[in-house]
């Protein structure tokens, strides 16, 4: 078992690393062919920033599956398998799509039947759900065109509500990471330890995917210097989705009924990818709730349910006191919670332990939705460990020299100058003075 984990850990390093290394040229090229879109009413940030960091991502994509392909243990899973293939095609194309997007603006619909295109392209090449176990019923065998429809549906959502949720700095790219790592945990146990070897291909997108976020995040945390625009975001939408059609189709429930020991066991050790259908539905489950939420806000409100607004769970934080990158945290928090909790359940699904935890932690992450002014404060002895604003404020007095209390003086006696109005959050506005309008000459009244 050791084997594969490290061929696993050097795929995920080549992802990351092409990713990263990829990501400053991408950044250069964005701003040089003005893929820098105006700032929106919708936005956080308040400086145009280059997008297409798509283009780094999907760069990390093909070289971790080139690597993978090449890998004793994991080219197995090329040979066996045409999903990988059908993964790089569906990509490439909602990949073009979102760099068209991302540079001259696509309109709403054409994206969507660009999505429902790059879907039946992996359905064509084998990608697609066959069955669907479900508790207390059995293994409901679909007919190729409830298949087709169902994945293609599968997909759009994800892609949508990873794209929906790309709002802030890091959000997208840390959430889909940490959704990927409990996805990654789960089809590795599948495979590894039932000997299931459909949930290979699985195993090898979420790794794949963990990379291609992780090279990404250091380039677009708060402040971010590049966005992964559309081109990224549905592209990594697309991935998540792959691996969760291919390990919930794709899996026989037969042999996993053998393999765990039974009809009872083998349902339970299934119970986080079907409830409440799908795995993506519970390891993403905060960004499909800000989809829902949306499109019902929406068309509550007679919009389309593709208008933009400023209404989403990230925007919500941020209206109530949470900073960006305390907003951030918070996000990645929930979306760890449903993630691993569900893989825990899985593993021993009758333990009261996870269940207690995870309460707790549910109560834990209430209390700091509801302290957004509350600033935690580093002990004397680790404040050169922690950054500078989690350290304490020494306030110093400075005594004005004679000379300077002189000037001062003198420029009160003179009592020509106006004051210099004050910009956000009280930083002084610089600039010639000269530019400023008396108001009381003017005869305006405040």
């Amino acid at each position: 078992m050791g084997q594969p984990v490290r061929e696993y850990l050097l795929t995920l390093c080549v992802t990351a690393a092409v990713t990263y290394l990829l990501t400053g040229p991408v950044r250069k090229f964005a701003i040089a062919a003005g893929a820098m879109p105006e700032i929106r009413a919708r936005d956080v940030h308040r400086e145009p920033t280059p997008r297409l960091g798509g283009i780094a991502m999907f760069g990390g994509l093909c070289a971790g599956l080139l690597v993978a392909s090449h890998l004793t243990n994991l080219k197995s899973v090329f040979e066996n398998s045409n999903e990988p293939r059908a993964l790089l095609s569906g990509a490439a194309l909602i990949w073009i799509l979102g760099v068209l997007d991302d540079k001259w603006g696509v309109d709403a619909l054409v994206k969507l039947g660009g999505q429902m295109i790059a879907a039946g392209v992996m359905v064509l090449q084998g990608l697609t759900i066959l069955w669907i176990p479900i508790p207390g019923v059995g293994t409901v065998s679909l007919t190729p065109m409830q298949g087709t429809l169902l994945t293609v549906a599968l997909v759009v959502i994800t892609i949508n509500a990873v794209n929906f949720v790309d709002g802030l700095d890091g959000l997208a790219s840390g959430m889909v990471c940490i959704a990927a790592a409990a996805f990654f945990m789960y089809a590795y146990r599948m495979w590894f330890g039932y000997g299931i070897e459909a949930a290979a291909p699985a195993t090898l997108f979420s790794v794949v995917l963990m990379g291609m976020c992780l090279g990404f995040l250091p380039h677009n945390m708060h402040p971010a210097r590049i966005f992964m625009g559309d081109s990224g975001s549905m592209l990594i939408g697309l991935v998540m989705a792959a691996g969760a059609v291919s390990v919930t189709g794709q899996v026989d429930p037969d042999l996993l009924n053998q393999k765990a020991g039974g009809l009872r066991e083998a349902t339970h050790a299934m119970v986080p990818v079907y409830i409440p259908l799908l795995l993506p539905l519970t390891v993403i489950a905060v960004p499909v709730a800000d989809l829902i939420l949306a499109i019902v806000r929406r068309t509550w409100k007679g919009q389309s349910p593709f208008a933009a607004d400023r209404g989403h769970l990230h925007h919500r934080l941020l209206e109530i006191g949470h900073s960006h990158s305390r907003a951030v945290l918070i996000m990645y928090f929930w979306s760890a919670l449903i993630a691993f909790g569900a893989v825990a359940y899985s593993v021993n699904n009758a333990s009261m332990w996870i269940v207690l935890g995870i309460v707790l932690l549910s109560a834990v992450g209430l209390v700091l939705l509801l302290l957004p002014r509350f600033s935690p404060r580093a002990p004397r002895w680790a404040e050169r460990m922690v950054p500078p604003r989690y350290r304490r404020v020494v306030r110093t007095v400075l005594v004005p020299s004679a000379d300077r209390a002189e000037e001062d003086a003198a420029e009160a006696a003179e009592g020509e100058r106006e004051p210099v109005p004050a910009g956000i959050n009280g930083a002084t506005a610089i600039g010639d003075r000269s530019r400023f309008v008396d108001h009381r000459r003017a005869g305006s009244h405040h």
